[in-house]
């Protein structure tokens, strides 16, 4: 017998693609992904629109790689930055080859559910895996409901699930059959990505995350999205023994209002440097480096509603 597996695991074709995961806030998608690829990749947050960018994380088998895809959250547009992520989110869609719809053990299907399982209804081609996620939150009775709640929902939109899994990204055995199961989905072909690339997310845009999640901590309530954060640029310091590097990064921090400089920067701008101190460690933890890092605030008039404010930004 023991030949015989090597031998089927040898031939089997390999497969390379890219999934995405979906579902409401806090369905747990970035959890998922880190779980998924062993690494903190995708910036976890307890609130909505805070995965602005597409951050991949990359899941490297002997038989596969999965390349995952962290969309935005869809939500209802309010601002043209709203319909902007709308757009980017349908477009990712319709691209993968597998996507994954998140939906919390612990919660009743709610109308942010179906609103996104519609949306999902109309992506006909690409495959679907209804994922019920935080499993280990409920006793069997409950997630036995869940699942039939879903199969159900599926039913009723015209879905057809690839699969329903139930997972807890706490536990490490249910993950890897997730991917047992997401990599039949993938086409065939080589490896996209070389070896231990864990994210092809250009650094930059991972530190500016770091940052506007540093820089969100606390005051997530007076600001909820509005704070950008551009890293203006990173070099390495000349001059520099080769044993002793040090990466100077200027960064600027951009609000919607004058009247929220105050908030960001604190008394005797306290806050501002609680935020540069707090990135810096994440930041050299990321890029395994000493980094010298300059944090600017300024404001960027009512950001969100204005194109070329937006693009500028990197939207």
């Amino acid at each position: 017998m023991g030949a015989m597996s090597v031998r089927t695991e040898s031939t089997a074709p390999h497969r390379a693609g890219f999934a995405c995961f979906v579902g409401r806030p806090n369905a747990g998608k970035s959890t998922l992904t880190n779980a998924l690829v062993g690494t903190k990749v995708a910036i976890t947050s307890n609130r909505p629109q805070t995965t602005r960018h597409t951050v991949r994380g990359i899941v490297h088998r002997p038989d596969a790689q999965l390349v995952l895809v962290d969309t935005p959250g869809l939500h209802k547009p309010r601002t043209l930055l709203g319909e902007r992520l709308n757009d980017v989110v349908r477009t990712t869609w319709s691209e993968v080859d597998v996507i994954g719809f998140c939906l919390p053990a612990d919660q009743k299907l709610g109308p942010g559910d179906r609103y996104i399982a519609g949306e999902l209804a109309d992506i006909r081609k690409t495959p679907k895996v209804a994922i019920v996620t935080k499993t280990d939150l409920v006793d069997s009775k409950t997630l036995a409901a869940q699942l039939l709640a879903i199969d159900r929902l599926g039913k009723e939109l015209g879905i057809e699930w690839a699969e329903i899994i139930p997972v807890s990204a706490v536990g490490d055995s249910q993950v890897s059959l997730l991917a047992d199961l997401l990599v039949p989905l993938l086409p065939e072909g080589p490896a996209l990505y070389p070896e231990g690339d864990l994210t092809d997310e250009p650094e930059q845009v991972m530190v500016a995350e770091l940052i506007r999640e540093a820089a969100l901590e606390g005051v997530r309530d007076e600001l909820p999205h509005s704070i950008a954060v551009v890293v203006e640029e990173m070099l390495p310091r000349e001059d520099r023994p080769a044993d002793k590097p040090l990466l100077d990064i200027h960064a600027n921090v951009y609000i919607e209002r004058p009247s929220q400089k105050g908030i960001i920067i604190g008394p005797k701008g306290k806050r501002l440097k609680e935020v540069g101190t707090k990135s810096r460690k994440h930041i050299e933890a990321l890029l395994g480096t000493p980094v010298f890092l300059d944090l600017h605030v300024k404001v960027a008039k009512d950001w969100q509603r204005d194109p070329k404010q937006l693009r500028k930004l990197g939207f």
